[in-house]
């Protein structure tokens, strides 16, 4: 059982689900990333409060992308369908926020990593978690 879930991983429909995942999120990521650095260091944000704002304007983004690529064979489609996978997936990823803001917080304050290192590890390890409940509850599959 183990082994056809990680041959899985490498070939197979989770396996492409899995590669558009991580395009669409380091496509989206990016995005967090110039918003939250243009944020703090040209709006003279607070690197938290930046970082909140950031990945809120990126959910819908990241929404949009990953129901017509990455989940395109049980895509949400018509307007109630639609609006509700975008309220789960803000659910979903709402409740990912703490998750990456602790990791940003620890990493900057604690240990003085530079606040866009540690944002982009705060998306990585937030990541799995994101996918893990966007997969079995926007889109309602694994």
């Amino acid at each position: 059982m183990i082994r056809s879930f990680l041959r899985s991983l490498l070939s197979g429909p989770l396996a492409v689900r899995l590669r558009r995942y991580v395009i669409v999120g380091a496509t989206t990521a990016g995005v967090q990333m110039l918003l939250l650095w243009l944020f703090v260091d040209s709006g003279g944000v607070n690197y938290l409060l930046g970082a909140t704002v950031a990945i809120e304007i990126t959910i819908v983004m990241t929404y949009v992308l990953n129901n017509a690529w990455t989940f395109a064979a049980m895509q949400n489609t018509g307007w109630s369908e639609y609006l509700t996978g975008l309220v789960k997936t803000n659910v979903v990823r709402g409740t990912a926020i703490p998750i990456q803001l602790a990791v940003l917080y620890a990493l900057v304050d604690w240990l003085g990593i530079q606040y866009l290192l540690a944002n982009a590890a705060g998306i990585l390890i937030s990541g799995v978690y994101r996918y893990f409940f966007d997969a079995k509850w926007t889109w309602g599959r694994t």
